[in-house]
């Protein structure tokens, strides 16, 4: 569920923005945060909430690195609700009208949570999904006597590498685009497409990209009622 949600709300924002406040309006919007004040407003919120809950309901995967995967999630939890619930400075588009109670402070805590957001995105992609099974089952003298549980991992951890890279990328592309006025949806949006492709490869859901690659479902949350094991 979170890949799905990382992976569809940069374009679901898209398509109800030219639905309901058409397309004068929609070219220019300058970022992903910048829709809180359209007509994809509650699309917006709704779906950062959402992935914070799932985010704060991960467990992460049964190695050693587990700890670090339950505690990069929460923190990419409390981030995404910030960036939900504090938004960034309305656009200066005709038709959309600044809030009333905002203040420059709910900016730098919007800023502030969306790039912790995105740089952990980049660290589960370059370093906690790449984390080996046989590095955390074994004492260091036993891992040579173990056979690899799974062959084609390395080709994975090309694809999470290079989805890592992007992101890192998109970040600093982005903020040298914000510093100079510039928009940056477009590397918000990549950046989400990555993590939602290398999260969805992880949990076994993208099945045309994860049969080639010989993934093996893998993930849970910690309640099994809310998400069934797999589909993270």
């Amino acid at each position: 569920m979170i890949g799905y949600i990382g992976l569809a709300l940069p374009w679901l924002l898209i398509l109800i923005v030219l639905w309901r406040d058409g397309r004068p309006v929609w070219e220019k919007l300058d970022s992903v945060s910048a829709y809180y004040y359209t007509g994809a407003n509650a699309l917006f919120v709704g779906m950062l909430f959402v992935l914070g809950l799932f985010l704060a309901a991960y467990e992460g995967y049964d190695n050693k690195f587990q700890k670090w995967d339950r505690r990069f999630a929460r923190i990419a939890a409390v981030a995404a609700v910030l960036v939900a619930f504090f938004p960034t400075a309305a656009p200066r588009v005709q038709g959309i009208t600044p809030l009333v109670w905002w203040d420059p402070w709910i900016g730098r805590i919007h800023f502030g949570a969306a790039v912790v957001l995105f740089v952990i995105f980049a660290v589960f992609c370059l370093w906690l999904f790449r984390a080996t099974e046989k590095s955390a089952a074994k004492p260091e003298r036993d891992k040579e006597k173990m056979p690899d549980p799974d062959p084609d991992k390395k080709c994975r951890n090309h694809l999470y590498a290079l989805c890592g890279a992007v992101i890192f990328g998109c970040i600093i592309w982005a903020g040298y685009n914000g510093a100079n006025g510039k928009p940056i949806f477009w590397q918000e949006a990549i950046a989400l497409t990555c993590f939602a492709l290398s999260w969805l490869v992880k949990g076994y859901w993208l099945r045309s990209i994860a049969e080639l690659a010989g993934v093996k479902p893998a993930g849970k949350f910690t309640r099994s009622w809310l998400v069934p094991r797999g589909s993270v």
